[in-house]
């Protein structure tokens, strides 16, 4: 039995809403509410341990707990890209190839350890970690990552997220053109989608003077949840039809 969700057209819509909403999220705690980025990665990483410990411990797939566990990691990816590039000034370039790195370890020890990157065999707890690792380390990239295109590449919001979103298109069209490894182009997909809802995020929250919609993160971070609750919700009722996953 697995307790990890099915990798259906459902599972990116959410994927994408929980991304944004760390990004906007991560932001009101760290920006809007003062709290600064250090202090903020601390609050979201304990969330995100308190979390895992529920989801590794759980013993069948919780909709609302694995999204928990996604949203906590897009948070908290959120204000650690953000300390590591602003506060210890590596900046977006050194940041981004820094958590890369950080990425390819967790990946390739995950590999060795266990034989395979598929997510449809994480079924014990040794590989659920692995698996939370990787997803972590990949939304604090995919911060990076977006935060480069949006303010440092001279492409901007718009420009960034058209870029992103162009990326994810030729994913799908290799899925279901090619004979393209699935597992890399899984990882490929989730990684990009998280600098999708850095730069969707920015978009939503910048004053309209930077390029952005001027919604602020509190209506942004309520609209998204909003959606993201819903999801759940479906997902959810969908589940109690189907107890256990292969």
């Amino acid at each position: 039995m697995s307790v990890i969700t099915q990798i259906t057209v459902t599972f990116w819509i959410m994927k994408i809403c929980a991304t944004t909403l760390g990004e906007t999220a991560g932001d009101l705690l760290s920006m809007t509410l003062k709290i600064g980025y250090a202090a903020s990665s601390l609050i979201l990483i304990s969330l995100f341990f308190a979390a895992l410990f529920v989801q590794v411990r759980s013993k069948k797939f919780h909709p609302a707990l694995y999204w928990t566990v996604i949203l906590a990691t897009s948070t908290a990816g959120t204000t650690m890209s953000d300390y590591l590039d602003r506060t210890l000034k590596l900046g977006y370039p050194a940041g981004t190839m820094f958590l890369s790195l950080c990425l390819v370890l967790v990946l390739a020890v995950w590999r060795y350890s266990e034989k395979t990157l598929s997510v449809s065999r994480v079924t014990t707890p040794k590989a659920e970690l692995f698996y939370w690792t990787a997803i972590l380390f990949s939304n604090t990239l995919g911060t990076a990552l977006g935060d480069f295109l949006a303010d440092s590449s001279g492409l901007g919001f718009k420009g960034g997220a058209f870029l992103i979103g162009g990326l994810l298109a030729l994913v799908v069209l290799a899925f279901y053109l090619t004979q393209l490894n699935r597992v890399l182009l899984f990882w490929t997909a989730f990684v990009l989608t998280r600098p999708f809802g850095a730069t969707f995020g920015d978009l939503l929250t910048k004053p309209t003077q930077k390029g952005g919609l001027n919604l602020g993160t509190i209506g942004s971070s309520a609209i998204l949840a909003s959606l993201l609750i819903g999801f759940v919700i479906y997902t959810s009722r969908k589940s109690a039809w189907r107890p256990t996953l292969e």
